[in-house]
């Protein structure tokens, strides 16, 4: 094993520890520091008390908690509360084996608002569906769980708290130099990740030093990380669910009319994708006493993650030899079939040429799509200043800018291959496909016409918002209240997606022009019944091709859109008190002014300009009564909002002389929430707790897709005109759930935790158009049913070892090609094991996805599948230094 750090890394982190190192002589010098007491048990004994004293309903992590666990980024420390949701991808790509979105209480992923230290983030992404679909919601790969001081979840609304999380916010606090007990403060840590199914080892590393002044008035905190992962998923793809129609397979229905009607999967390829993720960004963070009365606190963050990555899909693709009208050819009636209920189960299409000429046509195709240069990253700049202007009266403000980018180039290189024998039998979602196609080992490119196809585009979003807020805080002599808050924000944001197509240059589709010098073999499958052996080709020749082919000069502007959105808010809310019961009651204010310019017309750039203002008024009240010393009970009230992702609002493509459009719809109202909520919280013994508590959330503006009229200006006629759109549209929604939590601590080092949420995400609105009306499928998009988390830990003297089980079961993805993706349900279990050599030095050794879960994916029935992937486990060994 090999750990090969970057030069700039390296150096950074012995930068750190010898800076450190140096502070911490002086340091020691001049006082003796205070020895902490930390561990899991230190840590979970926090968080209890914290969520114990909160208002409202919130759960907390501490930076311990997540330092005895595999916790690569926030998400996985996330994904062990109760009413957490992770998924492995930002939308229906399937998973790639590290956290990426968090949601909350089985809502949709943009219904909960991320901050960092009480300010927004944004963030971009890698994946092009999820750079055009415009989310909202952040990408927590950019986010290593080393940044990590404490995270709070509010499940509960209050008015102080930013709005935008309709079903609730997660605040991420970063660690600050003044927070820290000692005058130097430092760590490193360098560790190796193996990934079985890559076979590669790869580092991680990361180190942070904070000094003070023995008078604790100034503070500077410096923090990087540098992680690498080598990544592979196989798996196979079921892309194209249709039935048997004359359209396409006219003799076969001739001859065996029983067959027309049937669904049947027209694409069902073996897929090979690797990817090389690489980390890098840290923190500044610098704090300033100006008075025992005044501090100001400047940090900035930025983080970037490369994800070249390529894809290949060698699929069975029994259409065009089916096919009446491909090229002249086509009209092959398979030897062999079998229909099961509504679907071809099984088919076999002959081992030689059935009919005249079957050059022009093949049996099977693969498509290799790279993407060189990939990237998503966040960065944020924040200026904040605290100031206690008498005993009363404390002001707080908040200036900050923070932007985030994501970029994709692809390069997709397609081969038809000569027409062979092939078949392939549905196993449902118990097991992939059997599929066989005779000559997939071997590059053998059909001879009557171009073999070749392919495609390009060079597309990025960046996201920016700017922000200031000032929050007060005035203590009075109340009798029943304490405290009012109060406090005014305004925001500036921007989104804008530019899609450019690649054109493909003369002879790029020709053999001698082929990539072959590329040529190599997919490894062997950890699934059976894939393709074993198949050809492909390698980045390295793919790029070299379309760097030789592709000129990226034309936009795709029905893709592209424009959004620039200012918000203004103000709240008021007050703190009470009495012997058994205190709480918050407030009301927040907002104002979302939002200009969406899309384009229409066949990609000629004829803007559409929108322009909306929305009003909100957001009321919230949070009980805690004090039942007795350990036993609480919680109510709480609130109207929340979340607004649409931005890909739902921009990418409006119309069609003025047809008069009909589809995408995105800038009328668009935002998702409103009315909630109700009660919760039992019983804290019978010290780091032990049980709770169990219920929601209601009812959404009169929820966001689906229907058919519904509206009106755009007509830049052919000149005029404003109706359309009839296919689009993102207003709806009712209803959520509800219960959510239960049991922590014990057992003594003599052991302990445990489960616990257990509940959903149920309906449509109710029926809206015309929508699956919900029409199908009857009224599935909230992200919600399951059931997810639980149990967990074991020991922790005694220097040793410490935790064991995690989480479980989500099946939820609706999204919509993939039209048709819905369903998330079958999935466990995955992780362990950590560390040992302190020394005061100063630990080993750890972690293990994540151990029982290696298989993902599964499926269409409007299991009868269909979609996607069958494994990402394999990934292993950590790993040193973690101290000062």
């Amino acid at each position: 094993m090999k750990l090969s750090p970057s030069p700039i890394a390296a150096a950074a982190l012995l930068a750190l520890l010898g800076t450190a190192a140096q502070a911490q002589q002086a340091a020691n010098s001049a006082s003796t520091q205070e020895v902490v007491v930390t561990g899991i048990r230190a840590a979970l004994q926090q968080s209890i008390n914290q969520k114990r004293n909160a208002d409202g309903v919130v759960e907390v992590i501490t930076a311990e908690d997540i330092g005895k666990m595999p916790d690569k980024n926030v998400a996985d420390s996330l994904q062990r509360l109760p009413g957490v949701n992770i998924a492995t991808a930002g939308g229906t790509e399937g998973g790639f084996g590290e956290n990426d979105r968090v949601s909350l209480r089985g809502a949709p992923s943009f219904m909960t608002l991320t901050t960092l230290n009480g300010h927004t983030v944004s963030s971009g992404d890698w994946y092009v569906d999820n750079i055009a679909g415009g989310g909202r919601s952040v990408s927590y790969s950019l986010f290593p769980s080393e940044i990590i001081g404490r995270v709070r979840v509010f499940k509960s609304s209050q008015a102080n708290l930013i709005e935008g999380g309709a079903a609730g916010s997660v605040d991420i606090e970063m660690r600050r130099p003044l927070d820290f007990k000692k005058g130097v403060t430092g760590f490193a840590n360098v560790s190796m990740v193996n990934s079985t199914a890559s076979g590669k080892n790869d580092p991680q590393l990361s180190g942070l030093v904070a000094w003070k002044n023995d008078e604790g008035t100034v503070g500077a905190l410096v923090q990087v990380f540098d992680e690498k992962r080598h990544l592979r998923r196989m798996g196979q793809e079921f892309l194209w669910w249709d039935k048997v129609a004359t359209w396409f397979a006219n003799d076969w229905i001739k001859a065996n009319p029983e067959v027309e009607g049937k669904n049947i999967s027209l694409l069902t390829g073996s897929t090979l994708f690797e990817q090389e993720r690489h980390r890098q960004g840290g923190l500044i963070d610098v704090q300033f006493k100006a008075s025992r009365d005044l501090t100001f606190d400047l940090s900035g963050f930025q983080s970037k993650m490369s994800a070249t990555n390529i894809n290949a899909n060698f699929m069975f693709s029994p259409y065009q030899a089916l096919s009446n009208n491909w090229s002249g050819v086509g009209g092959v009636v398979p030897s062999a079939y079998k229909i099961t209920g509504d679907t071809i189960s099984s088919i076999t299409l002959p081992g030689t040429c059935p009919v005249a000429d079957c050059s022009k046509m093949g049996s099977s195709v693969q498509d290799i799509i790279s993407r060189p240069g990939s990237y998503s990253q966040s960065k944020y700049f924040n200026l904040d200043a605290d100031w206690r202007v008498s005993d009363a009266l404390s002001v707080k403000g908040k200036i900050g800018s923070t932007e985030g980018t994501g970029h994709a180039q692809d390069y997709g290189y397609e081969v038809w291959n000569a027409y062979s024998g092939a078949s392939m039998t549905l196993n449902g979602l118990s097991a992939p496909a059997n599929v066989s196609i005779a000559n997939s080992g071997t590059f053998s490119p059909r001879t009557g016409a171009d073999f070749f196809g392919g495609w390009a585009s060079n597309i990025t979003a960046k996201d920016k918002e700017d922000y200031a807020q000032a929050d007060g805080k005035l203590k009075l002599n109340g009798e029943l209240f304490t405290a009012l808050h109060f406090g005014v924000r305004t925001a500036r944001h921007t989104r804008s997606l530019e899609w450019l197509n690649g054109t493909l240059g003369a002879g790029a589709g020709t053999l001698a022009n082929a990539p072959t010098s590329g040529l190599t073999h997919f490894p062997s499958p950890p699934l059976s019944n894939l393709l074993t052996g198949a050809w492909t080709i390698g980045a390295d020749a793919v790029n070299a091709w379309g760097d030789k082919f592709v000129t990226f000069n034309s936009h795709s502007y029905q893709k592209e859109f424009h959004i620039k959105e200012t918000v203004n808010a103000g709240y008021l809310m007050g703190d009470f008190t009495t012997d058994t019961l205190q709480g918050n009651v407030g009301l927040r204010l907002v104002q979302t002014k939002i200009g969406v310019t899309n384009s229409s017309s066949n990609d000629v750039w004829t803007p559409v300009n929108v322009n909306n203002t929305y009003n909100d008024v957001l009321p919230s009240a949070n009980v805690r009564y004090q039942i007795n010393r350990d036993l609480i009970a919680r109510g709480a009230i609130s109207r929340t909002m979340a607004r649409p992702d931005f890909g739902q609002l921009g990418a409006l493509n119309l069609l003025d002389i047809q008069k009909t459009g589809s995408g995105g719809n800038p009328n668009l109202k935002p998702v409103r929430s009315n909630n109700l909520e009660a919760a039992v919280e019983w804290y019978f013994q010290p780091k032990s707790m049980v709770s169990a508590g219920a929601y209601w959330m009812k959404m009169p503006s929820y966001v689906t897709f229907a058919s519904f009229s509206a009106d755009f200006y007509n830049n052919a006629e000149k005029k404003t005109t109706t359309y009839a759109l296919s689009a993102a549209a207003n709806t009712e929604a209803e959520l509800k759930g219960i959510e239960l939590a049991y922590v014990q601590d057992l003594g003599n080092g052991f302990g445990f935790n489960a616990n257990y949420t509940y959903a149920d995400g309906k449509e109710t609105g029926k809206a015309a158009g929508s699956a919900c009306a029409t199908t009857g499928n009224c599935d909230m998009v992200g919600t399951s049913r059931n997810v639980y988390n149990l967990g074991a830990f020991y922790e005694m003297g220097p040793l410490s070892a935790r064991v995690v089980y989480n479980y989500r079961s099946t939820f609706l993805n999204g919509l993939d090609r039209k048709s819905a993706i369903y998330q079958s349900g999935v466990g995955t279990v992780s362990a950590s094991v560390n040992y302190k050599l020394s005061d100063k030095l630990s080993l750890a050794v972690e293990g994540k996805d151990l029982n290696d879960p298989l993902l599964k994916s499926y269409a409007s029935t299991p009868d269909q599948p979609r996607a069958f992937y494994k990402n394999g486990r990934q292993y950590f060994l790993g040193v973690r230094g101290t000062l």
